[in-house]
């Protein structure tokens, strides 16, 4: 079957996303993507002006694909809302273990690179990580009746987030789990009070 430019469009935002999640979006070059690709450099500048045209392009397939690559294979047969909480951590657990330790969140990797990003490139960087902190809200919406009344879900489903962002950095600058797993367990400890205080108080 013969390739359309819509393939060729998606390889090399594919290749533009793996290479800016290993080597990083200032060490990767267009030379590296097009080899990657498999793409001319005419191809690419049809449909990337620019280097950042690209790069909102991959933030923009990260936050359209979050529930399909991310949450859905995280959630697969998991019906607790709050254990969907832990089941996604432990998504990333896995990752770093089968990577040996060289697994970073691609949103968190680039939003600690681009110190000072244009404002397009921000609200992507921005978007991402409120899909993924509205994906846990909802979790933490369907166990609401278990929280105490008047928890603030938002901000404990940005608890959440921090927590694995942290522990993930954690993981790959020690090259150990021991941090990740600590950081995990005493979110679930502080669930467990969240969930105990509410049982008190029926």
């Amino acid at each position: 079957m013969p390739k359309t430019a819509d393939d060729t469009r998606q390889r090399i935002v594919d290749a533009a996303l793996q290479l800016f999640w290993t080597k990083g979006y200032a060490s990767t070059s267009i030379a590296d993507i097009l080899d990657k690709a498999g793409a001319n450099s005419g191809s690419l500048y049809h449909f990337f002006p620019g280097k950042q045209d690209l790069l909102l392009a991959v933030l923009q397939a990260l936050h359209d694909n979050i529930g399909p690559a991310l949450l859905e294979p995280a959630w697969e047969g998991v019906g607790d809302p709050i254990e969907k909480v832990f089941r996604l951590l432990d998504r990333y657990r896995n990752s770093i273990l089968v990577t040996e330790f060289r697994y970073g969140c691609p949103i968190g990797n680039l939003a600690l690179e681009i110190h000072e990003p244009d404002p397009p490139v921000r609200a992507l960087l921005s978007a991402n990580f409120a899909a993924w902190t509205d994906a846990v809200e909802r979790c933490l919406d369907e166990a609401k009746a278990r929280l105490p009344r008047g928890t603030n879900r938002r901000a404990l489903a940005i608890f959440v987030l921090t927590t694995m962002e942290g522990a993930v950095m954690l993981g790959r600058t020690h090259h150990s789990i021991e941090a990740f797993d600590d950081a995990v367990s005493q979110l679930r400890h502080y669930f467990a009070m969240l969930i105990a205080k509410r049982k008190t108080r029926k």
